[in-house]
């Protein structure tokens, strides 16, 4: 993604100072004097060896430009949806503007994301990650840019983060669901790498495994670009197979799935099946019965990472000595408890 020559090995190569160099690949040498034999034998060697300038150096020579970025995996997706509506609330009463952009959980598309903002001099990032780009997301935190990571992060990386405790949240549900005398409580999620969705699993197994023997077979992993037809099936098994009563899904976009493949197979919630949900949708309290959820707090993920990105910016003084401790927040979701669970 990024250049590996620098100006200081142009410099070195062509026995110049590193300020010519970089005056006269910023279209400065006429300007200072540099002879135009000088500026051709630079010229010449960048071009030879495929060099780019280094957006984060351009990035600080330009000082504020009153813009952040936002890297979301989809603007469609309601959870980034609402963040990134706190965020650009939050971004202009601090009299900036936020460009968006959308991953798709692709790291190639993310990588090229970053490198774009740069060359729109964004003062700041917030990405919510791929966790794809080890590569990137390091270079931006040894080179002192200004970012912050929302939802996902970098365990082995030391940055600036804002995340829900997803442990905890499937944690509770499970339990719950547990006390009301529900004793086989099945779980549905999507195949996934991301440590969010790992850690709502490992809630899930941390509360079943002490109360159901073989809960493995109670787990089910569904393609994200499947899911929706991989659905009755996985619920015919659980239900009529493996004698569920209760249901845990992992995020909210399953949960409208399997409501749908519920009523088809004629099964009543919660009469038969009591069902809760990891993160909601707007709908999730209208619809009959209303779903029991475990509300991620996304007004705070938003405002609390704008709020440690321009803490950052503020902070911003010699990026060459500059050491700063990392804003690392964990925030706990709220659990609303509703009909759907049958108390």
């Amino acid at each position: 993604m990024y250049n590996k020559i620098s100006l200081k090995d142009i410099a070195k190569e062509l026995n110049l100072s590193k300020t010519a160099v970089s005056l006269v690949l910023n279209n400065k040498g006429d300007a200072n004097n540099i002879s135009r034999p000088t500026q051709e034998r630079i010229y010449a060697y960048a071009k030879k060896k495929n060099y780019k300038p280094n957006e984060i150096a351009r990035w600080l020579s330009l000082g504020k430009t009153k813009t952040i970025g936002l890297i979301i995996p989809r603007i469609s997706d309601s959870f980034y949806a609402n963040i990134a509506s706190y965020i650009e609330r939050r971004a202009m009463e601090m009299g900036y503007t936020v460009f968006f952009s959308s991953s798709n959980e692709d790291p190639k598309k993310e990588a090229t994301l970053i490198q774009s903002m740069f060359s729109r001099q964004v003062e700041g990032l917030i990405i919510a990650s791929t966790q794809k780009n080890h590569a990137e997301i390091k270079y931006l935190k040894d080179n002192n840019l200004p970012f912050v990571l929302i939802d996902r992060h970098y365990p082995d990386i030391d940055t600036n983060f804002v995340v829900v405790n997803n442990y905890s949240g499937a944690n509770r549900i499970t339990k719950h669901l547990l006390k009301l005398a529900r004793k086989r409580v099945g779980f549905i999620t999507i195949k996934s790498d991301l440590k969010a969705m790992k850690e709502r699993l490992r809630g899930y197994v941390e509360a079943i495994e002490l109360h159901t023997e073989n809960h493995n077979e109670l787990v089910k992993s569904l393609d994200y670009e499947k899911f929706e037809s991989q659905m009755d099936e996985s619920l015919s098994d659980l239900i009529f197979f493996k004698k569920i009563d209760a249901l845990v899904f992992s995020t909210h976009f399953l949960v409208r799935a399997g409501i749908r493949s519920l009523k088809r197979l004629g099964i009543e919630i919660p009469a038969k099946v009591a069902i809760a949900s990891f993160s909601e949708l707007s709908e999730f309290d209208l619809v009959n019965p209303p779903i029991t959820v475990m509300r991620q707090p996304v007004k705070d993920i938003g405002n609390t990472a704008v709020d440690i990105l321009f803490s950052e910016l503020n902070e911003l003084k010699d990026v060459k000595t500059m050491e700063r401790t990392k804003k690392q927040r964990v925030l706990e979701p709220e659990f609303l408890i509703r009909k759907s669970c049958g108390s």
